[in-house]
């Protein structure tokens, strides 16, 4: 699609999408990373979404969506775990830079959402404040587990939802967005192997919208 000075949710989710999708396919056009971008952008910011995603080395955003310059506001955790810094960022994003789109982004093969998993089949937490990290997702895999879903790809999709209602019910800001139709909040699964991002839950989108189990 064209872009547009001020996307709605929609079109948002379809910039970043059409992005993954060159990235997929080899095409990938770099947009936004020239010395013009640079200057453009340099007075002020104004993103088209806000990505929370794991800290993941192979997951860095404005590569795997292939954007540029000014377009991401990038939140990144391991596990992509929340905490008031978190928070106060996302909302930055949506409520002082005008972001229409928030994307809550995991992947396969999650070192966090591994360690979560062997922490509860042999009950030996980490140490230090990786115990912190595993401790946080935890309830994403017993949920998984407690709704018949055992497989890494499913408990990793639960962990994306869990996420993302988690967001909604922690920020009022955000969720008074989405209810009046102003922003949406999506959860995507990204496959390492083939780099594509597929949408796992959609909260506030205007029409419904496809998602993987």
């Amino acid at each position: 699609m064209t872009e547009t000075t001020n996307p709605t949710p929609r079109e948002a989710l379809e910039l970043l999408l059409a992005g993954n999708q060159r990235f997929v396919a080899g095409t990938v056009e770099h947009p936004n990373q020239d010395a013009a971008r640079r200057s453009q952008v340099a007075p002020a910011q104004q993103p088209f979404a806000v990505l929370f995603g794991c800290s993941d080395s192979r997951l860095a955003a404005e590569i795997i969506f292939d954007r540029g310059l000014g377009d991401l506001f990038v939140v990144r955790t391991a596990g992509q775990v929340m905490g008031p810094e978190v928070l106060g960022s996302i909302e930055y994003g949506v409520e002082l830079l005008g972001c229409p789109l928030v994307v809550v982004l995991g992947h396969d093969s999650c070192g966090a959402v591994g360690a979560a998993c062997a922490a509860l089949e042999d009950g030996m937490p980490p140490a230090g404040y990786v115990r912190d990290v595993v401790e946080r997702v935890t309830p994403s895999v017993l949920a998984a587990r407690a709704a018949g879903r055992a497989e890494p790809e499913q408990i990793l999709a639960e962990h994306v939802r869990h996420t993302v209602d988690l967001l909604l019910d922690r920020s009022r800001a955000l969720a008074d967005k989405v209810t009046a139709g102003q922003a949406a909040v999506v959860g995507l699964r990204y496959r390492l192997a083939d780099g594509n991002a597929e949408i796992v839950v959609a909260r506030g989108l205007d029409t419904a919208i496809s998602a993987v189990p």
